[in-house]
């Protein structure tokens, strides 16, 4: 047994938990599997793990700026983030072998229900949030059963986690066929709550063919806009001015600092805005490096291992169909929650701590998706509402993780609150042995989904002349 969970442990660690790793594998055994030449498996293996590794390089550019810019924009808010006695650190040291079993065991079972079930289209890719998906589940299940045995708590949650990483996929699905019309690949990140409100939302407010983002006509002097790099580096400055302006001296200068102790604060602000430009270009580069490689040597899963089965990647996977779209929903998503940080903080409810990189990655998801439906008003839509999710649930969410890593609350994206939600209020039912109900209930909504599905799809081709419907399935959104 102990052999086992060593094994399973080492996969989690070493394979799902290091994505550039994983996308090189499957890579690898895709382009065997479609008798390539020695010479290209070798190749595009290595371009597709690389391309993974220049995305990570590029995210670790501009979130080492957007840490500092949390500090000093909550300084200039006069806000101090909420005190926890636990931390994550302390919950990852009591509960870490937990998640990594859950995390390999929930990856198993959902690699079998998607080979069981053609209905379930996607492979789930996502490394970091496989890993963050599984710690909100451990997290709520320590939560609601306290005194259940790791044994318990792995089985549970890697049923919760597998029905989640095989049905997430699947209910972006139609906005992903805007957005990637031929379906090569799925979406598969923690923001799809934001992404589906804002897909619905945004229908009444017009349409991308009049409004598309990438097409906005803006006066000559103002052009320099449409150039995403530019008016990323434009916006993240101003925005850091102001911080600095307003912020404590003793915050910014120590900020500062820990890039260059001689550095201006000013300066510093500067540089961070053009870093975090920097890394946006970068991140882009890397994952049309990568997305090149892993998704036509994904077919070789597709014919040979899982039948019909396509990969279902990351958020800035699809940055570069509307990048300005991304921006719009980070600025507009920044400053809705700005907002929510000074009222909440007036009224007294709780002290707000802005998570950047949250922002960033939600709130341009979302806005690309509000871009597809509405062009540039659901763009903006997007941003708002992933403000306000992120704020609220952030509020929210803090002392039901009390017990465990309260700071898993303000790291959140719009899915780990619903994780988190969802699993308390199965509290009242769930104790002792009824733990079980989770998983139970779980697999059991996956199943039945996969089967009204795969006889919808049935029904679909079984209809003469109608094999325009699965396209028409973004109208659906």
């Amino acid at each position: 047994m102990d052999v086992i969970k060593d094994i399973l442990t080492f996969l989690a660690d070493n394979v799902f938990g290091q994505v550039p790793i994983l996308i090189g594998l499957i890579t690898l055994i895709g382009l065997v599997l479609q008798r390539k030449r020695f010479e290209d498996v070798f190749a595009g293996a290595l371009r597709a793990t690389i391309g993974v590794v220049i995305l990570f390089i590029g995210v670790e550019v501009f979130t080492g700026g957007l840490t500092s810019f949390q500090t000093v924009l909550a300084s200039a808010m006069g806000t101090t983030p909420p005190k926890a006695d636990r931390s994550l650190a302390g919950f990852l040291t009591d509960q870490g072998g937990t998640i990594a079993l859950v995390i390999t065991v929930a990856f198993l079972v959902h690699v079998l229900v998607v080979r069981l079930f053609p209905a379930a289209r996607y492979l789930y890719l996502t490394g970091h949030l496989m890993f963050w998906v599984s710690t909100v589940t451990v997290a709520s299940l320590v939560t609601i059963a306290p005194g259940a045995d790791q044994f318990t708590l792995v089985l549970c949650g890697a049923g919760f986690v597998a029905a989640y990483w095989t049905l997430q996929p699947l209910w972006m699905r139609p906005l992903m066929r805007r957005v990637m019309p031929d379906d090569r690949f799925g979406y598969a990140h923690t923001s799809s709550l934001a992404c589906l409100i804002t897909g619905y939302a945004a229908r009444p407010l017009g349409s991308r063919e009049k409004h598309d983002t990438e097409k906005l006509k803006l006066p000559r002097q103002l052009s320099f806009f449409k150039d995403v790099n530019v008016s990323t580096a434009l916006i993240v400055s101003v925005i850091m001015l102001i911080g600095v302006a307003l912020a404590d001296h003793a915050v910014v200068t120590k900020s500062a600092a820990e890039m260059d102790a001689k550095l201006s604060p000013w300066v510093w602000a500067l540089l961070v805005g053009l870093r975090f430009a920097g890394g946006i270009a970068i991140l882009l580069f890397g994952v049309r490096m990568f997305l090149g490689e892993i998704v036509p040597a994904f077919k070789g899963f597709s014919d040979r291992v899982i039948p019909g089965t396509r990969p279902a990647l990351d958020a800035p996977t699809v940055f570069p169909v509307a990048p300005t779209a991304v921006m719009v929903g980070f600025v507009a998503s920044t400053g809705v929650f700005l907002v929510c940080l000074g009222v909440f903080a007036a009224a007294g409810w709780f002290t707000l701590a802005p998570p950047m990189i949250m922002l960033f990655f939600v709130g341009g998801a979302a806005a690309l998706f509000g871009n597809v439906v509405a062009g540039w008003r659901g763009a903006v839509l997007g941003g708002v509402i992933t403000g306000l999710v992120l704020a609220v649930g952030q509020a929210v969410t803090w002392d039901l993780f009390d017990r465990t890593a309260p700071e898993l609350a303000t790291l959140a994206d719009p899915d780990w609150y619903a994780i988190a939600w969802l699993l308390k209020a199965a509290d009242p039912v769930v104790g002792g042995n009824s733990i079980w109900l989770v998983p139970a209930v779980a697999l059991a909504a996956m199943v039945a989904t996969l089967v009204l599905l795969g006889r919808a799809d049935k029904r679909r081709a079984d209809e003469p002349g109608d094999t325009a419907a699965p396209e028409s399935a973004p109208a659906e959104a």
